[in-house]
């Protein structure tokens, strides 16, 4: 039997190329890249000024328990996830469900931010699962006064 045709993505005001779901709340300034996914169906949160990079995902709903339980366990699962002001979300990163970042932090390219992390504000953090690297507070406030990058 034959697939159905793929439907073009549902329009969104961010990007013609990401699919955003649900009704997520989007802060002012944010800017979401191509292929990425917004799962606002479980609840989401992003702040103001936020740049989603190409191909992530954040994350609010998730189907395991449905699929490995052979669908005897017939829900979805679902979690608000916020996205604090500010945050820079790398390209293909993924934040599953439940997840809390802080402001002014960097989920680097590749992340996987865990269902339920908690990532305090001005943390990098990076690898699978993401990991808190360190603290940029002190490049934030350089970069914010007009010093020199390097």
């Amino acid at each position: 039997m034959a697939q159905p045709a793929a439907q073009p993505l549902p329009t969104n005001p961010y990007n013609p190329f990401a699919w955003v779901t649900g009704a997520p709340s989007i802060g002012e300034g944010t800017w979401i890249g191509a292929f990425t996914l917004v799962d606002g169906l479980g609840g989401l949160k992003i702040g103001k000024g936020c740049n989603i990079s190409s191909g992530a995902q954040v994350l609010s709903h998730s189907t395991v328990r449905r699929c490995l339980s052979e669908r005897r366990y017939d829900r979805v699962d679902t979690k608000a996830t916020e996205v604090g002001d500010f945050v820079f979300v790398g390209a293909n990163a993924v934040i599953q469900m439940g997840s809390r970042i802080g402001d002014h932090c960097v989920i680097a390219a590749g992340a996987m931010v865990l269902e339920d992390t908690v990532i305090p504000p001005y943390s990098l953090v990076a690898g699978v699962p993401a990991r808190v690297v360190r603290d940029i507070r002190g490049e934030v406030e350089r970069w914010s006064r007009g010093a020199d990058a390097s």
